[in-house]
């Protein structure tokens, strides 16, 4: 489905739709195009988290520490979650917290962007800016994450399965197309 046909559906949101998943599941991405898509405002907490404390998120972390970060993360959601109906995306490790999932439950909708293993090593093992992956194995750091992880992110509303094959354009359609079997989501006006 195009962007035109999509505008031309006459989609409403109801509520905030909150993309969660792994570091390089294309969250922002894919997030900022179905944003586009239904005219509806974009948010990302972790660039909301680095506007408020003037410092990049692995600055945060080193300076503060990940429970630091974790708290600011929830103070963050939670007001973007109240701000205005949009798409967020969130940071790999927000839909940890159970408090987060339950924040998000009530306010939202999560989406996870369900990417495998060798597709996020592929996407983030030659960017320097995620700090968890900051160790002598990067590549078992990440699998290590996925592996506790994925099990969390299967508790989100909807899922939707990422594959390298597929375009920023192909995801936000399989996106629409999974919120469509949410009417209490989205909407035809």
């Amino acid at each position: 489905m195009s962007q035109r046909e999509v505008a031309q559906l006459g989609w409403r949101l109801k509520k905030p739709v909150v993309m969660v998943g792994m570091m390089g599941a294309g969250k922002s991405a894919v997030g900022a195009a179905l944003a586009r898509r239904l005219g509806v405002p974009f948010l990302d907490s972790d660039a909301a988290i680095v506007e408020a404390a003037n410092m990049s998120i692995p600055e945060i972390f080193a300076r503060d520490g990940e429970p630091f970060f974790r708290l600011k993360e929830r103070q963050v959601l939670a007001r973007l979650l109240s701000e205005a109906r949009g798409v967020l995306s969130t940071g790999g490790g927000a839909y940890l917290s159970a408090e987060n999932r339950r924040m998000i439950t009530e306010k939202g909708v999560a989406v996870w962007l369900d990417a495998d293993l060798d597709l996020l090593w592929a996407r983030v093992r030659h960017k320097d800016t995620r700090p968890l992956l900051r160790t002598a194995d990067p590549y078992a750091t990440l699998k290590a994450l996925y592996e506790a992880r994925v099990p969390l992110y299967a508790r989100a509303d909807l899922s939707v399965k990422a594959d390298a094959g597929y375009s920023v354009d192909d995801m936000t359609d399989r996106v629409i197309a999974a919120l469509e079997t949410r009417p209490d989501v989205l909407e035809r006006t």
